[in-house]
């Protein structure tokens, strides 16, 4: 899992167009699969949220700690005066990097990304009332297709994507994101990036498969929410939730897996067969080291400057600047 970037968009004609079209390709793949992004209905995030907390979920932890020990001291020596964050959701961990730019005397404005409009609303409302010196500019926008980023920021501007969110992103589609990224910057802008690292399998297994079956629980619950929201007719317990370690592909997989034959109808979309043992996969979850995350900003434009792991070896901060 990544950190969610949103709460589910609230039905409408054209969100439910786009929805459809998604389940339907992804359905239609030979391996079966649907957006993670679906997972954030109000009860996901909630499952998130105690996900978060259990014994066996380091990643939300080892960030936080990353960023309350490194970001004061990188934020007094940038100054940067706008913060731009890639699928901002809710802002928790935000607030530590505004703080350190409140107390650097270098915070003007506030420019979270997300793809639900009235999420953010809400989230830039909170803040607003906390930070009230600070510009607070919604940007709205789904980073997992194309979109561009105003260029008409206070500079410097530090980009942010925490969570581990870049792992949910294929290779090609991550370099495209960064790219993007990239293409926005300007001398002086520096980007901030949050990923897992590369560690024992049963390590990395057991945050994606807790003992308490939380993370079970959350999986499934994406058919929960196409069957509300699309009206699918999917036999939730039939599905048993499976994640396992890629080393092929240094990845964490999410799949839920029909336990007999099963034939789902989606209005829109027809009626998918499962057969018995069959999976539909619900994320990617890549793991980096230095070496690959070096690898991917230089293939985006951009040249790493700093690198910080913890002292587990678990987690680590990136910082870039862009290449000429």
């Amino acid at each position: 899992m990544s950190e969610p970037t949103t709460a589910l968009v609230p039905p409408a004609s054209a969100a439910t167009s786009a929805m459809l079209e998604e389940v339907r390709a992804g359905l239609a793949r030979p391996q079966k699969e649907l957006p993670p992004k679906y997972f954030y209905d109000a009860r996901g995030s909630e499952l998130f949220e105690r996900i978060t907390t259990l014994p066996e979920y380091y990643l939300t932890r080892a960030e936080r700690a990353l960023l309350e020990r490194w970001i004061p001291g990188w934020i007094a020596e940038l100054r940067p005066r706008t913060l731009l964050e890639l699928g901002a959701g809710s802002a928790s961990k935000t607030r530590l990097i505004l703080d350190a730019m409140r107390a650097a005397g270098s915070a003007a404005c506030y420019a979270p990304v997300d793809v639900s409009a009235e999420f953010l609303a809400v989230t830039a409302e909170r803040l607003r009332l906390d930070y009230p010196m600070l510009e607070v500019r919604p940007i709205v926008a789904d980073i997992a297709v194309d979109f561009a980023l105003p260029d008409a920021l206070p500079r410097p501007t530090l980009y942010a994507f925490l969570g581990s969110t870049l792992g949910n992103f294929e290779r090609a589609a991550a370099v495209h994101l960064l790219g993007a990224v990239r293409a926005a910057m300007h001398a002086g802008d520096r980007f901030l990036l949050g990923v897992d690292l590369r560690k024992n399998p049963a390590r990395l297994e057991a945050a994606y498969d807790d003992a308490a079956g939380v993370t079970a629980e959350f999986n499934r619950n994406v058919l929960r929410m196409l069957n509300r929201e699309l009206g699918a007719d999917f036999e939730v317990d039939a599905f048993r939730h499976h994640a396992f370690y890629n080393p092929a592909a240094c990845r964490i997989e999410m799949h839920l897996v029909a336990e007999r034959p099963l034939w789902v109808r989606i209005p829109g979309v027809g009626v998918i067969a499962f057969r018995a043992g069959e999976s539909v996969r619900t994320e990617v979850s890549c793991k980096y080291d230095r070496a690959a995350v070096e690898a991917l900003f230089d293939a985006a434009g951009l040249r790493l400057e700093r690198w910080q792991p913890d002292d587990a070896g678990d987690y680590a901060l990136a910082l870039a600047a862009r290449l000429p």
